[in-house]
């Protein structure tokens, strides 16, 4: 991207505050794990990486171990088109699971950046950080996960954009005059 996506701005919000708001609406609370200084006076709640250099699954640890409730909605800030009805749906998905994680299925494989963990994945997230594996898809090889199917979310994604992260200034763009003016859902 050339630049930090996080603040990034659509329709003047920040995208690190689009999606702060967006988590809380669908799930009372929200903290971002990220560096406290550089997202300082955006008005969120910030929890230093404790894996800095690690990316997500340093985030997801950290989010864990952090938290004070049982089940964790995890969502990358790059991901714009995600929309509460969904989030509600994942949530409400994971609360009836007995699976350590809940994570949606696309054509590419697993979507592990807007899913749902549990507490207790914590301990097999941190494990894998610390034989070094950084992928988060590895990370997660000594959990039990449920997966939801796109046919299961795919009535919450008619133009097929739920799960397109912003990677690229021409992916920026397009979140741009796709989303921007639009009322909020």
């Amino acid at each position: 991207m050339g630049r930090d996506k996080a603040l990034l701005e659509l329709d003047g919000v920040a995208l690190i505050v689009r999606t702060a708001r967006l988590v809380e609406s669908a799930a009372e609370r929200c903290a971002i794990v990220g560096d406290t200084v550089r997202l300082e006076g955006l008005e969120l709640l910030v929890i230093e990486d404790e894996f800095l250099g690690a990316g997500p699954l340093g985030g997801i640890a950290t989010a864990l171990r952090s938290s004070e409730v049982e089940w964790n909605l995890i969502v990358a800030c790059d991901l714009p088109y995600l929309t509460r009805e969904w989030l509600e749906f994942l949530i409400e998905h994971a609360v009836r699971s007995d699976a350590d994680a809940v994570l949606p299925m696309n054509e590419r494989g697993a979507e592990p950046l807007c899913a749902m963990y549990h507490k207790r994945a914590e301990s097999a997230i941190r494990a894998a950080l610390d034989r070094g594996v950084r992928k988060v898809t590895d990370g997660l090889a000594e959990i039990r996960i449920k997966f939801i199917e796109l046919p299961q979310w795919k009535g919450f994604d008619s133009e097929g954009l739920l799960f397109k992260n912003m990677n690229s200034p021409a992916d920026y763009e397009e979140a741009k005059s796709r989303l921007e003016g639009r009322p909020k859902r």
